[in-house]
Order: C-alpha cells, then structure tokens, then sequence
C-alpha cells in the first residue's frame, strides 16, 4: 500500500509535460509580437517615404511625378524589412498632377499604399489573409 501511494506522489516528467503543452501557444505569441512589430516598423518607413515625396514636391514646381515616386520608391527599397523576399511596389499618389502654376501656401499631396505580406503567421493562423495594406498621406503647403 505504501508503495502504491509513493508512486502516486512522484511525479517525474511532469513539468516537461506540462511545457510541451504550452510552448506552441507561447511561440505564437512570440512570432505574433515580432510580426506586429515588423508592421508597425514598415508603417513608419512608408510614412517616412510618404514625407520625402512630400518633400521633394512642395521644393520646386519642376520636379516630376516620376521624380517624386523614385524618391519614394528608394526610400521604400533601402529602409523596408522584408527578409529577404521581394516586396510588393508601393503605390504612389500625387496631387494636384499638374503643379505649374502652384504658389505660395497652395498644398502637395503623397499618398503611399503598401501591402504588407505577413512571414509567418498566416502560416500558423487560419483566418489571416497574409497581407496587410498600409497607406499613408502627407499634405505640405508650396514654400
């Protein structure tokens, strides 16, 4: 009887047990954390890029849409995470289109849209899409 009740008491293994229950929702979190981060970390580069544009557009009334989305695009190019894959090409909007004749005060317009392609957890979720679409605009006046 005593014997019975001594092995009943040990309890060998159970901590290990109780671990590999555990870790795939902890390694979910995990991957989930580093993912949004990564999203949050591509939102900001598109804004950044979204403000070149910006930029470079209120600073002469010569320069080119396809000036502006190069210098967008570039930004995009040097400063996205992706690991490796190939990113998707941001899609870049100016207004107005026509900037002659545009002065003092008048607004320039950059919109910037990017889908984001999630790395891992749509692979380990059901019911994510995989891709994100992140868009940005910056409005500045004419100087």
């Amino acid at each position: 009887m005593k014997k019975m009740i001594k092995r009943l008491r040990c309890q060998k293994g159970v901590a290990a047990i109780e671990f590999a229950i555990v870790l795939p929702l902890l390694m979910i979190i995990l991957f989930g954390i580093i993912e949004f981060g990564l999203l949050l970390y591509d939102k900001q580069v598109i804004t950044n890029a979204s403000r070149e544009g910006a930029r470079i557009g209120i600073s002469d009334v010569a320069v080119s849409d396809a000036d502006i989305e190069a210098v967008v695009g570039n930004y995009i190019a040097s400063n996205l995470i992706t690991f490796g894959t190939t990113p998707s090409s941001p899609v870049t909007t100016i207004e107005p289109a026509d900037r002659t004749g545009m002065g003092f005060g008048d607004d320039v317009t950059v919109t910037v849209v990017y889908d984001y392609d999630f790395l891992i957890i749509p692979d380990i979720l059901v019911g994510f899409t995989g891709v994100q679409t992140l868009a940005t605009k910056t409005v500045m006046k004419m100087q």
